[in-house]
């Protein structure tokens, strides 16, 4: 937040703040016809399917403004949006942005936020097309709807799994879930103490997995390129078992994943050494990674194979064996979905 030169947005009014948060945006894609500026925004999509997602974020709820920088903040809220369109195997390709600002906020962390979102959109070349801004009395809130595209055959949704098809997973997990971990603990730490910085060396990774999220457009590009049309497919907002409950109900099929197999960055495990925690338990329930969770038949085990930074972690059964990891000892524990559920506060 902005303690020096601070403008306050009150000396804009709505409309100007809106020109100023948004003059300069160019538009990227070809469906993007016209943008900020109307009463609403152009798009023209031929032969494709469209895809819409939408996220509202709370502050105090979603997000802590104690350590989290606007422009990460703005960054992330794009980002988790683009994770969402990734996930049906398609293409992001506009975004409207809404923010309610309460009086703190001055028209330098609004610029702040706005560079956060324009970076996500500009290395995923997705276009600002509108939105809106309003007062709020509780704080920050805000919400990002996304627009994709993808051609009819390619979208992938979560009910396709099949039974002896392999569950994969990109990147590592448990990583942000250990990002915020620390934060909390710094707050706590640090809590009304001025001037005492916060030692995180060695545990970069985590803050930046928890701060700075990468929707996985790299990992789709690689399915394309080897063929692969993965029979469901989600990101993993919540944590691993609850999304992979989430594609075994919807598909009606079982699931075993292998302890041993789950992808887990080493700054993780120190770390959840150090907090106490279980290792396992935190991969398994973390959230906020937004790495892909996806299925592939069988018979693609040794394309899958080659693909960098994806892991196969276990299979899917028929619906009567349940969904169960199996622990490094060999025994089989039932899945639990101990994700984030917000409404449980």
């Amino acid at each position: 937040m902005h303690e020096g030169n601070r403008t306050e947005i009150s000396t804009l009014g709505e409309f100007g703040l809106i020109k100023h948060l948004t003059e300069g945006i160019k538009l990227q894609n070809t469906e993007s016809k016209y943008g900020v500026g109307d009463d609403a925004a152009v798009l023209e999509f031929k032969d494709q399917q469209v895809l819409v997602t939408t996220d509202l974020l709370m502050e105090g709820v979603h997000f802590d403004l104690v350590y989290t920088p606007l422009k990460h903040l703005g960054y992330k809220a794009a980002m988790v949006n683009f994770s969402d369109i990734y996930a049906m195997n398609g293409t992001p390709k506009q975004i409207t942005l809404s923010v309610a600002i309460s009086k703190r906020f001055c028209i330098e962390d609004l610029d702040d936020f706005y560079e956060g979102v324009k970076l996500a959109c500009d290395l995923h070349h997705v276009d600002l097309i509108g939105g809106d801004t309003t007062a709020s009395v509780t704080g920050l809130a805000i919400s990002i709807t996304c627009i994709g595209a993808a051609d009819k055959k390619q979208v992938v949704y979560r009910n396709g799994a099949k039974e002896t098809d392999l569950i994969c997973v990109s990147g590592d997990l448990g990583a942000a879930y250990m990002g915020l971990q620390l934060m909390e603990r710094e707050k706590a730490v640090f809590q009304g103490e001025k001037d005492v910085q916060p030692d995180f060396a060695g545990k970069e990774y985590l803050l930046e997995r928890f701060l700075k999220p990468e929707a996985r457009k790299d990992i789709i590009e690689s399915l394309a390129k080897a063929g692969i049309k993965p029979t469901s497919m989600m990101d993993i907002s919540d944590g691993l078992s609850s999304e992979l409950m989430h594609i075994c109900s919807q598909s009606k099929v079982g699931c075993r994943v292998y302890e041993e197999r789950i992808p887990i960055d080493y700054q993780t495990a120190v770390m959840a050494e150090e907090f106490n925690m279980n290792l396992s338990t935190c991969a398994l329930n973390g959230g906020e990674d937004y790495e892909l969770l996806f299925t592939v038949p069988l018979t693609q085990h040794e394309e899958i194979s080659k693909i960098k930074d994806i892991k196969i972690i276990g299979h899917i059964t028929k619906a009567e064996l349940g969904c169960a990891l199996v622990t490094r000892d060999g025994n089989e524990m039932e899945l639990k979905a101990q994700g984030w559920n917000h409404m449980e506060k």
